[in-house]
């Protein structure tokens, strides 16, 4: 109650309503009599989304099948199953009246990201209208499903997968030992071309703001020129910075990791704090390098031969991060 119960009143609802916010909702399955359902969200005595909750340390994975006989015995279009950190919605997309295996939308609280806001919006109460949920679930429904399969093929490519790659790029026979033998080049392509693409992404925007920030340099009034400093911020240094970023994201809040550049290194600090250094690069030298400090603040060097290398040092990087934490 402690968890779920502020959850559905920062949607609008009345949960000391019963008529509105019903516990214990009886849901008869076939010939089972009094089943119950913990909470129904009620409009005109009607039950328009069931709720079913779990405790907090409990996976919801083998729970479905007690929310689709509820939902399938009763009027409700909608049903959300919790343990108060996950919420997985559900409706009938596959066919009318029985609950699909699959959520449409899930939600952890721990990791929320903008597009499940947007759609976790929809059911606040003053603005719930199942028709027009139930029409934007299904694109829903599959886009994640479609992601989680690009998210699998990215870590661990299956052997359909390499199979459809290799035939615009090998013409021998796809045996299991030539799939076998391309799983790991295929593995590193993927990451390689994603890696470039959130660069160009990242160097697009950089030169975007660089035109416009010299376009409003041009307009404005000429002033007394300063004296240069000799720190130099270079387009490498700054997408290096938003690749650790990157890298951190799930560890930290990204905006905990700035940059402060120097005249000898560029500096990525935690908290913008000079005494936690999270890494250093230095791009001037003949190969570029990379410095992690261990938890005694001595650094260690790695040689980098491009930005993606960065990468190879993850685990060094969070590890670094989380002695702040």
């Amino acid at each position: 109650m402690s968890m779920i119960i502020p959850f559905f009143q920062l949607l609008g609802y009345d949960v000391f309503n019963p008529s509105e916010f019903c516990p214990e909702f009886t849901a008869d399955v076939g010939i089972k009599k009094g089943e119950k359902v913990d909470y129904a969200i009620l409009e005109n005595d009607e039950p328009i989304i069931l709720v079913e909750c779990k405790w907090c340390g409990e996976t919801l994975d083998k729970h479905g099948s007690q929310l689709f006989r509820y939902f399938g015995a009763s009027s409700a279009k909608f049903g959300i199953l919790t343990n108060g950190i996950v919420y997985r919605f559900y409706t009938d997309l596959e066919e009318s009246n029985k609950m699909d295996l699959s959520p449409f939308l899930e939600i952890n609280l721990f990791d929320i990201k903008d597009y499940q806001l947007a759609e976790l919006k929809k059911f606040i109460k003053a603005n719930f209208d199942s028709d027009n949920i139930f029409s934007t679930a299904s694109e829903l429904k599959y886009t994640s499903l479609m992601k989680g399969v690009l998210a699998n093929e990215l870590d661990n490519p299956s052997d359909d997968f390499i199979r459809f790659i290799l035939t615009n790029t090998y013409e021998g026979a796809k045996t299991q030992k030539v799939i076998d033998k391309f799983r790991p080049i295929v593995k590193k392509s993927l990451t390689g071309f994603i890696n470039d693409l959130v660069n160009q992404k990242i160097s697009s925007a950089l030169n975007l703001k660089e035109s416009d920030s010299e376009n409003n340099a041009e307009a404005a009034a000429p002033e007394p020129e300063e004296p240069k400093s000799k720190i130099v911020t270079t387009q490498e240094e700054i997408e290096s910075f938003y690749i650790i970023r990157g890298i951190l994201a799930g560890t930290v809040d990204v905006n905990d990791v700035v940059h402060r550049d120097t005249e000898s290194y560029f500096g990525i600090l935690y908290k913008d704090n000079n005494r936690k250094p999270i890494c250093r690069l230095n791009f001037d030298t003949k190969r570029s390098q990379l410095y992690i400090p261990d938890e005694n603040k001595n650094f260690t060097r790695y040689y980098i031969e491009s930005l993606n290398d960065l990468y190879l040092y993850k685990e060094q990087l969070i590890a670094s991060v989380k002695r702040y934490l």
